[in-house]
């Protein structure tokens, strides 16, 4: 019995015997013909699997990180149109943008004709404390030329930039000098100031541009109220108009600055993320200070939850345009080699429910980067009637109707000034003869335009000095036929433009902003609310 037993089992065991041979004979013959497809079928990762097998396999020799970098960008393509791959060459100066310094050599500086100008030298800097001035034009880096195409501005950023006390060597032009003079200069910590201006407008009304949400703009924010509250400010204007966003937590600080206890500032929710609230905690000095915001096509982002956020809770009145349409959070996540990425992790909402972030469709992101044309096209910037609003509408804590569906719609629609704008002057903005002959003036000119340090001076003195029909020629010599009846009915135009660059290039950011300000009609419109009592929005009439 024991031996039928036994002979039961042989076929069973021969079987076995004939797969286990079948798996070795499959291994042993898949391992040294190097064929991987058995992994693929197998594997949870088809992205590494994929690169193993180029690299083992591939009929030539590839740069596999190379490969892995360009293919980055378009991996993170397909999700939306604001989860971006950033190399590690530029991950530094992706930081620095909303920093609150860097290290540099403390320049502000333009490239024209493949060489560096110097236009301004910050006080107290690295470069002021070594003699370099203004008009300086940078020719040599290092011992090494440093003129021609290579002169970039990620390469001008790479060579100017560097770790705090260490050195760089600059051969500079100086006009009026005809030897080449050398300087080196010790690197050091630059300030980055997102508030470009904090003044008082008239007697009551104090008014604040905020050029980005970075980490140091809240404690600015606090300096420049407390600088306007001084001054015995009545109302407040916040221009955030050009402000492309930032960090969201400076955004839910400022913005608590202004509202009562408990109210819903923002909050967020993904897929992966659960709904977070941020509330106000009622410590803000600013509760009852009549507030206007100003916005336009390029406020973005937490650009729009601050708005939102005022609109919102009915705190202020919005003025301008409408804004950009970004209500996507991103994550940035670093990897070992300094890289990163930028992932949307969720979307934020305004108090009401809205979500500003603008349509998009994935594959097109060229349409959604020309929304901005698409709208000027439409004739959005001039008619407050070509505006579309969509989707749904949603009320503030009063009752007012607002709607979403990509950006925040102003309480007030100021139109985009055309007046006397003609196709001449069109050209010669377009073509930068404007910018150009500004800094071309300025450089010729500079030791009689230092005497005047504020734009009230510098603009009397320049309205003397006939600076519309010496660009005119200027053009003209450029290739831009000059047109004298356009030249007449742009006059306006022209002067506010060229004055505006040259007030810009020798005096700082405030008094730029004091000059343009002067005829800005979406900053008199927020005058006249603030005048008028206006700037506390109203409850629907039943």
């Amino acid at each position: 019995m024991s031996q039928n037993k036994s002979t039961r089992f042989i076929p069973l065991i021969i079987a076995i015997s004939v797969v286990i041979g079948v798996l070795l004979g499959t291994f042993y013959a898949h391992h040294f013909s190097g064929n991987k497809l058995s992994i693929i079928n197998t594997s949870s990762n088809k992205l590494n699997d994929l690169l193993h097998i180029i690299d083992d396999q591939y009929v030539d020799t590839v740069d596999l990180s190379n490969l892995v970098e360009r293919a980055m960008p378009e991996i993170l393509g397909e999700l939306d149109p604001h989860s971006i791959y950033i190399p590690a060459q530029k991950s530094q100066e992706a930081t620095d943008e909303l920093a609150g310094s860097f290290s540099g050599i403390g320049v502000q500086f333009t490239i024209r004709q493949d060489t560096i100008y110097i236009n301004n030298v910050i006080k107290g800097g690295p470069s002021e404390k070594v003699g370099l001035l203004a008009g300086d034009r940078i020719i040599k880096v290092d011992g090494e030329d440093f003129t021609g195409e290579i002169v970039t501005n990620e390469e001008v950023l790479h060579r100017l930039k560097g770790e705090k006390g260490s050195e760089v060597k600059l051969t500079v032009l100086r006009r009026g000098q005809k030897e080449f003079l050398d300087f080196t200069v010790v690197r050091g910590d630059i300030p980055v100031n997102s508030i470009k201006a904090a003044y008082m407008i008239n007697k009551e009304v104090g008014y604040m541009q905020i050029e980005k949400f970075g980490e140091t703009t809240y404690p600015e924010m606090l300096v420049g109220l407390a600088k306007l509250n001084q001054a015995n400010f009545k109302g407040l204007i916040i221009d955030l108009r050009g402000n492309t966003g930032g960090y969201m937590g400076a955004a839910i600080q400022m913005v608590n600055e202004f509202l009562p206890a408990n109210r819903l500032i923002v909050y967020t929710e993904g897929r992966k993320s659960a709904r977070q609230e941020y509330k106000s905690d009622g410590r803000g000095g600013y509760q009852n200070l009549p507030l206007v915001v100003l916005v336009d096509e390029a406020s973005a982002s937490a650009s729009e939850i601050f708005s939102g956020a005022i609109q919102d809770n009915d705190r202020g009145v919005v003025v301008g345009r409408r804004t950009f349409g970004k209500g996507l959070v991103q994550e940035q996540v670093e990897f070992g080699d300094h890289s990163m990425i930028r992932l949307t992790i969720a979307r934020y909402y305004t108090p009401s429910g809205r979500c500003v972030q603008k349509p998009y469709k994935k594959g097109h992101d060229e349409d959604y980067e020309m929304d901005i044309l698409t709208r000027y096209q439409r004739g959005e910037f001039f008619s407050e009637d070509s505006i579309k609003q969509s989707g749904t509408a949603y009320e503030t804590s009063i009752g007012r109707k607002i709607y979403g569906g990509g950006g925040i719609m102003p309480d007030y629609f100021v139109p985009q000034d055309t007046v006397n704008y003609t196709s001449y002057f069109r050209m010669a903005n377009q073509q930068g003869f404007i910018i150009q002959y500004a800094y071309e003036y300025t450089d010729d000119n500079r030791q009689a335009l230092s005497k005047y340090d504020t734009y009230e001076s510098l603009v009397k003195y320049l309205a003397s000095q006939n600076i519309v029909d010496k660009f005119a020629n200027y053009a003209n010599k450029k290739g831009l036929k000059r047109r004298n009846l356009m030249l007449q009915k742009s006059m306006n135009l022209f002067e506010h433009a060229l004055y505006g660059n040259i007030v810009y290039i020798m005096l700082d950011d405030e008094e730029y902003a004091k000059f343009a300000n002067e005829s800005d009609p979406t900053v008199l419109k927020a005058v006249n609310l603030l005048k008028n009592n206006e700037a506390w929005p109203q409850a629907p009439k039943p």
